[in-house]
Protein backbone atom coordinates (compact mmCIF):
# COMPACT_ATOMS: atom_id res chain seq x y z
CA UNK A 1 0.00 0.00 0.00
CA UNK A 2 1.07 3.57 -0.71
CA UNK A 3 0.11 6.89 0.83
CA UNK A 4 -3.33 8.26 -0.02
CA UNK A 5 -3.93 11.94 -0.60
CA UNK A 6 -7.57 11.61 0.50
CA UNK A 7 -6.50 10.53 3.97
CA UNK A 8 -3.95 13.33 4.14
CA UNK A 9 -6.64 15.84 3.19
CA UNK A 10 -9.02 14.49 5.85
CA UNK A 11 -6.42 14.94 8.58
CA UNK A 12 -5.48 18.46 7.51
CA UNK A 13 -9.15 19.41 7.21
CA UNK A 14 -9.84 18.31 10.78
CA UNK A 15 -6.91 20.23 12.20
CA UNK A 16 -7.51 23.43 10.25
CA UNK A 17 -11.22 23.69 10.99
CA UNK A 18 -10.88 23.51 14.77
CA UNK A 19 -11.97 26.62 16.63
CA UNK A 20 -10.59 28.14 18.71
CA UNK A 21 -7.22 27.60 17.05
CA UNK A 22 -4.91 24.90 18.40
CA UNK A 23 -2.39 27.13 20.14
CA UNK A 24 -1.09 26.73 23.69
CA UNK A 25 -3.81 28.95 25.16
CA UNK A 26 -6.71 26.85 23.86
CA UNK A 27 -6.50 23.67 25.90
CA UNK A 28 -9.86 22.31 24.74
CA UNK A 29 -8.77 22.46 21.11
CA UNK A 30 -5.44 20.85 21.92
CA UNK A 31 -7.31 18.07 23.71
CA UNK A 32 -9.49 17.53 20.63
CA UNK A 33 -6.35 17.21 18.51
CA UNK A 34 -4.80 14.80 21.00
CA UNK A 35 -7.96 12.69 21.01
CA UNK A 36 -8.09 12.66 17.20
CA UNK A 37 -4.47 11.54 16.86
CA UNK A 38 -4.86 8.90 19.56
CA UNK A 39 -7.98 7.55 17.86
CA UNK A 40 -6.28 7.41 14.45
CA UNK A 41 -3.31 5.54 15.92
CA UNK A 42 -5.52 3.14 17.88
CA UNK A 43 -7.88 2.45 14.97
CA UNK A 44 -5.04 0.92 12.94
CA UNK A 45 -4.01 -1.24 15.87
CA UNK A 46 -0.90 0.49 17.19
CA UNK A 47 -0.40 0.76 20.95
CA UNK A 48 -0.55 4.35 22.16
CA UNK A 49 1.05 6.14 25.09
CA UNK A 50 0.18 9.65 26.26
CA UNK A 51 3.16 11.54 27.67
CA UNK A 52 2.09 14.46 29.86
CA UNK A 53 3.93 17.36 31.46
CA UNK A 54 2.95 20.62 33.10
CA UNK A 55 3.81 24.21 32.28
CA UNK A 56 2.70 26.19 35.28
CA UNK A 57 -0.79 24.93 36.07
CA UNK A 58 -1.53 23.76 32.53
CA UNK A 59 -1.00 20.20 31.30
CA UNK A 60 0.12 19.31 27.76
CA UNK A 61 0.49 16.01 25.94
CA UNK A 62 2.62 14.13 23.43
CA UNK A 63 0.85 11.23 21.71
CA UNK A 64 3.13 8.27 20.97
CA UNK A 65 2.26 5.26 18.82
CA UNK A 66 4.69 2.35 18.52
CA UNK A 67 5.35 -0.27 15.87
CA UNK A 68 7.43 -3.38 16.63
CA UNK A 69 7.37 -2.73 20.36
CA UNK A 70 9.52 -5.71 21.32
CA UNK A 71 12.66 -4.46 19.55
CA UNK A 72 15.30 -2.56 21.49
CA UNK A 73 16.69 -0.20 18.85
CA UNK A 74 14.35 2.67 18.13
CA UNK A 75 13.66 5.12 15.29
CA UNK A 76 11.64 8.23 16.15
CA UNK A 77 9.32 9.94 13.65
CA UNK A 78 7.84 13.18 14.94
CA UNK A 79 5.74 16.24 14.12
CA UNK A 80 4.16 19.00 16.21
CA UNK A 81 0.43 19.68 16.28
CA UNK A 82 0.22 23.12 17.86
CA UNK A 83 0.08 26.40 15.93
CA UNK A 84 1.58 29.84 16.48
CA UNK A 85 -1.23 32.18 17.44
CA UNK A 86 -4.68 32.42 15.87
CA UNK A 87 -4.31 30.70 12.52
CA UNK A 88 -5.28 27.46 10.83
CA UNK A 89 -1.69 26.30 10.33
CA UNK A 90 -2.29 24.12 7.28
CA UNK A 91 1.34 23.78 6.25
CA UNK A 92 2.67 24.61 9.72
CA UNK A 93 2.05 22.01 10.88
CA UNK A 94 -1.13 20.16 9.93
CA UNK A 95 0.65 18.90 6.82
CA UNK A 96 3.27 17.18 8.96
CA UNK A 97 0.76 15.65 11.39
CA UNK A 98 -1.09 14.28 8.38
CA UNK A 99 2.21 12.86 7.14
CA UNK A 100 2.89 11.30 10.53
CA UNK A 101 -0.55 9.68 10.65
CA UNK A 102 -0.24 8.42 7.09
CA UNK A 103 3.17 6.93 7.90
CA UNK A 104 1.58 5.05 10.80
CA UNK A 105 -1.14 3.73 8.48
CA UNK A 106 1.44 2.52 5.97
CA UNK A 107 3.26 0.64 8.72
CA UNK A 108 0.03 -0.98 9.90
CA UNK A 109 -1.03 -1.89 6.36
CA UNK A 110 2.30 -3.16 5.06
CA UNK A 111 3.58 -4.74 8.28
CA UNK A 112 7.27 -4.55 7.31
CA UNK A 113 9.63 -6.98 9.04
CA UNK A 114 12.14 -4.80 10.84
CA UNK A 115 14.77 -5.34 13.50
CA UNK A 116 13.95 -2.06 15.24
CA UNK A 117 11.04 -0.29 16.85
CA UNK A 118 9.42 2.82 15.40
CA UNK A 119 7.86 5.42 17.68
CA UNK A 120 5.60 7.98 15.99
CA UNK A 121 5.31 11.04 18.20
CA UNK A 122 2.91 13.98 17.88
CA UNK A 123 4.32 16.84 19.95
CA UNK A 124 2.76 19.84 21.59
CA UNK A 125 4.44 23.19 22.37
CA UNK A 126 6.84 23.49 19.44
CA UNK A 127 5.74 27.04 18.72
CA UNK A 128 6.57 30.27 20.58
CA UNK A 129 6.70 31.13 23.41
CA UNK A 130 8.07 27.65 24.14
CA UNK A 131 10.37 27.17 21.16
CA UNK A 132 13.96 26.65 22.30
CA UNK A 133 12.99 25.81 25.88
CA UNK A 134 12.81 22.65 27.98
CA UNK A 135 9.00 22.94 27.85
CA UNK A 136 8.83 21.85 24.21
CA UNK A 137 7.14 18.48 23.82
CA UNK A 138 10.06 17.19 21.79
CA UNK A 139 12.49 18.15 24.57
CA UNK A 140 10.33 16.27 27.08
CA UNK A 141 10.34 13.23 24.81
CA UNK A 142 14.05 13.29 23.95
CA UNK A 143 14.96 13.71 27.62
CA UNK A 144 12.80 10.70 28.54
CA UNK A 145 14.64 8.52 26.02
CA UNK A 146 17.98 9.60 27.43
CA UNK A 147 16.82 8.97 30.99
CA UNK A 148 16.00 5.35 30.12
CA UNK A 149 19.19 4.79 28.07
CA UNK A 150 17.11 4.01 25.00
CA UNK A 151 19.08 2.82 21.98
CA UNK A 152 18.02 5.46 19.45
CA UNK A 153 18.92 5.01 15.78
CA UNK A 154 17.86 8.55 15.03
CA UNK A 155 14.94 10.94 14.68
CA UNK A 156 13.10 12.14 11.56
CA UNK A 157 11.03 15.30 11.96
CA UNK A 158 8.20 16.14 9.57
CA UNK A 159 7.94 19.95 9.48
CA UNK A 160 5.87 21.72 6.80
CA UNK A 161 5.64 19.22 3.95
CA UNK A 162 2.69 20.56 1.93
CA UNK A 163 3.55 23.77 0.04
CA UNK A 164 4.84 23.50 -3.54
CA UNK A 165 4.83 25.30 -6.87
CA UNK A 166 5.73 24.22 -10.41
CA UNK A 167 6.28 27.81 -11.52
CA UNK A 168 9.86 28.59 -12.61
CA UNK A 169 11.76 30.78 -10.11
CA UNK A 170 9.17 30.14 -7.40
CA UNK A 171 11.86 29.04 -4.92
CA UNK A 172 13.60 31.92 -3.09
CA UNK A 173 16.87 31.47 -1.21
CA UNK A 174 18.46 33.24 1.76
CA UNK A 175 21.80 33.50 -0.04
CA UNK A 176 23.29 33.49 -3.53
CA UNK A 177 25.43 30.52 -2.55
CA UNK A 178 22.39 28.34 -1.86
CA UNK A 179 20.67 29.58 -5.01
CA UNK A 180 23.54 28.14 -7.05
CA UNK A 181 23.16 24.70 -5.45
CA UNK A 182 19.41 24.05 -5.48
CA UNK A 183 16.52 24.12 -7.97
CA UNK A 184 14.76 27.46 -8.56
CA UNK A 185 11.35 25.80 -8.83
CA UNK A 186 9.61 25.15 -5.50
CA UNK A 187 8.56 21.57 -6.25
CA UNK A 188 11.18 19.71 -4.20
CA UNK A 189 11.37 18.47 -0.62
CA UNK A 190 14.58 18.79 1.36
CA UNK A 191 16.33 16.77 4.07
CA UNK A 192 17.80 19.30 6.52
CA UNK A 193 20.45 18.35 9.05
CA UNK A 194 23.82 19.18 10.55
CA UNK A 195 27.20 17.84 9.54
CA UNK A 196 27.72 16.13 12.92
CA UNK A 197 25.11 13.56 11.84
CA UNK A 198 25.88 13.59 8.14
CA UNK A 199 25.95 9.79 7.86
CA UNK A 200 22.39 9.48 9.20
CA UNK A 201 21.19 12.40 7.09
CA UNK A 202 22.69 11.01 3.91
CA UNK A 203 21.23 7.57 4.59
CA UNK A 204 17.73 9.05 4.85
CA UNK A 205 18.32 11.14 1.73
CA UNK A 206 19.58 8.22 -0.35
CA UNK A 207 16.60 6.07 0.64
CA UNK A 208 14.08 8.83 0.00
CA UNK A 209 15.30 9.72 -3.47
CA UNK A 210 15.32 6.17 -4.87
CA UNK A 211 12.59 5.98 -7.52
CA UNK A 212 10.89 8.95 -5.88
CA UNK A 213 8.02 10.75 -7.58
CA UNK A 214 9.23 14.00 -6.00
CA UNK A 215 12.62 15.68 -6.23
CA UNK A 216 14.49 15.12 -2.96
CA UNK A 217 17.33 17.45 -1.96
CA UNK A 218 19.63 17.57 1.07
CA UNK A 219 21.57 20.17 3.03
CA UNK A 220 23.94 19.61 5.96
CA UNK A 221 24.67 22.77 7.91
CA UNK A 222 28.00 23.04 9.72
CA UNK A 223 26.49 24.58 12.85
CA UNK A 224 23.48 23.69 14.98
CA UNK A 225 22.14 27.20 15.48
CA UNK A 226 21.16 27.76 11.85
CA UNK A 227 18.13 27.10 9.66
CA UNK A 228 18.74 23.44 10.51
CA UNK A 229 17.54 23.95 14.08
CA UNK A 230 14.08 25.41 13.52
CA UNK A 231 11.94 22.48 14.63
CA UNK A 232 11.73 19.55 17.01
CA UNK A 233 14.82 17.71 15.76
CA UNK A 234 16.95 20.25 17.64
CA UNK A 235 16.10 18.69 21.00
CA UNK A 236 17.40 15.25 20.06
CA UNK A 237 20.82 16.72 19.28
CA UNK A 238 20.99 17.91 22.89
CA UNK A 239 21.01 14.27 24.02
CA UNK A 240 23.42 13.03 21.36
CA UNK A 241 20.87 11.52 18.96
CA UNK A 242 21.09 11.89 15.16
CA UNK A 243 18.11 13.91 13.96
CA UNK A 244 16.96 15.74 10.84
CA UNK A 245 14.02 17.60 9.36
CA UNK A 246 12.04 16.83 6.19
CA UNK A 247 10.81 20.22 5.04
CA UNK A 248 9.42 22.22 2.11
CA UNK A 249 11.85 25.06 3.05
CA UNK A 250 9.28 26.62 5.37
CA UNK A 251 9.08 30.43 5.41
CA UNK A 252 11.76 30.71 2.72
CA UNK A 253 9.21 29.34 0.24
CA UNK A 254 5.85 29.70 1.94
CA UNK A 255 4.87 33.31 2.52
CA UNK A 256 1.83 32.11 4.48
CA UNK A 257 4.08 31.01 7.35
CA UNK A 258 2.53 32.05 10.69
CA UNK A 259 -0.19 33.96 8.84
CA UNK A 260 -3.97 33.61 8.59
CA UNK A 261 -3.41 32.71 4.93
CA UNK A 262 -1.83 29.33 5.82
CA UNK A 263 -4.97 27.48 4.72
CA UNK A 264 -5.76 24.06 3.31
CA UNK A 265 -6.40 25.38 -0.21
CA UNK A 266 -2.74 26.42 -0.50
CA UNK A 267 -1.45 22.86 -0.11
CA UNK A 268 -0.61 20.32 -2.81
CA UNK A 269 -1.83 16.92 -1.64
CA UNK A 270 -0.36 15.05 -4.60
CA UNK A 271 3.09 16.30 -3.64
CA UNK A 272 2.42 15.59 0.04
CA UNK A 273 1.55 12.01 -0.86
CA UNK A 274 4.82 11.72 -2.78
CA UNK A 275 6.77 13.10 0.20
CA UNK A 276 5.24 10.53 2.55
CA UNK A 277 5.94 7.70 0.11
CA UNK A 278 9.56 8.81 -0.18
CA UNK A 279 9.97 9.20 3.58
CA UNK A 280 8.39 5.82 4.23
CA UNK A 281 11.24 4.16 2.30
CA UNK A 282 13.67 5.71 4.78
CA UNK A 283 11.52 4.78 7.78
CA UNK A 284 11.55 1.07 6.88
CA UNK A 285 15.04 0.91 5.39
CA UNK A 286 17.20 2.91 7.76
CA UNK A 287 19.15 -0.17 8.98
Amino acid sequence: MSAQKERLYKDVAFLTTLRPYRNYKNLDSLQKVSNYIETEFSTIGLPVEIQKWKVGEQEYSNIIASYNVNKSKRLIIGAHYDVCGDQEGADDNASAIAGLLETSRLLAENMPELDYRIDLVAYCLEEPPFFGTAEMGSYVHAKSLHATNTDVIGMICYEMIGYFSDEPYSQPFPSDELAKLYPNTANFIIVVGISEYEAFNNRVYQLMKQNSAIDVQIINFAEKNTLASLSDQRNYWLFGYPALMINDTSFIRNKNYHQMTDTIDTLNFEKMRDVVNAAYKAVVGIV
